[in-house]
């Protein structure tokens, strides 16, 4: 009827371990961080790009839209 609760002792020398073995792993990290940063910055030089294009084809359609429709005032 009593259970008693399993209580799991780490030792020091055991974390260190652990940790040294996933330094190897640490090394890869940058890469995919470096991968995800350059995929970012492309996809944000994309954006620039497309909001850019849409500016100066929306200032050339208002440009021709007004210039076609100016007429001299008769009053």
């Amino acid at each position: 009827m009593t259970a008693k609760a399993k209580i799991k002792v780490i030792k020091k020398h055991c974390i260190k371990n652990s940790q040294e073995t996933t330094g190897l792993i640490d090394l890869k990290k940058p890469t995919q961080a470096a991968a995800a940063r350059e995929i970012v910055s492309t996809v944000t030089n994309w954006v620039g790009d497309f909001q850019q294009r849409r500016r100066e084809e929306t200032r050339q359609a208002l440009e021709l839209l007004f210039q076609n429709n100016q007429q001299p005032s008769g009053v």
